[in-house]
C-alpha cells in the first residue's frame, strides 16, 4: 500500500496577506468556493492541494515547509513585507534552510537544494 499526502489546509484571520505571503514564495492561488462554502485561495503543487481558509479567529499554530529557488532573494523580499524570519538563510544537511513565520504565526521552513 502507497500512502501520499494530497492536501494541506490551513486557516487565516487575513487571507489576502496570507495569500501574497505565500505568492512570494512562488505558489499561485485561485479562488474558490464550494457550494455554500466559504470562499477560500487554492495552489495546486504537483500532487498537493494546499489550500487557505478564513478563520474568525487565531488558531493553533502550524509548521509547514516549501522547496523553493533563490532563497535570498525570497528572504530579502520578505523582509521587505516585515516578516518575522526566525532562522536566517544557513546551509544545513538538507541544503541552504531558513524559517519564517507567516501571516498568523505560522512556521515556514523554506528550504533551497542543489539539484
Amino acid at each position: 500500500m502507497s500512502v501520499t499526502l494530497n492536501l494541506i489546509v490551513i486557516k487565516s484571520t487575513n487571507l489576502e496577506e496570507s495569500v501574497a505571503f505565500y505568492e512570494e514564495l512562488g505558489l499561485q492561488f485561485q479562488k474558490e468556493q464550494h457550494g455554500n462554502g466559504p470562499e477560500h485561495y487554492a495552489c495546486e503543487l504537483d500532487h498537493l492541494v494546499f489550500e487557505i481558509y478564513p478563520a474568525a479567529q487565531q488558531v493553533n499554530e502550524i509548521r509547514i515547509g516549501f522547496n523553493i529557488e533563490n532563497m535570498e532573494s525570497v528572504v530579502a523580499s520578505l523582509k521587505l513585507r516585515s516578516t518575522k524570519i526566525i532562522t536566517e538563510p544557513s546551509v544545513s544537511p538538507w541544503g541552504k534552510r531558513a524559517v519564517v513565520k507567516d501571516p498568523d504565526g505560522n512556521s515556514v521552513e523554506l528550504l533551497e537544494t542543489d539539484k
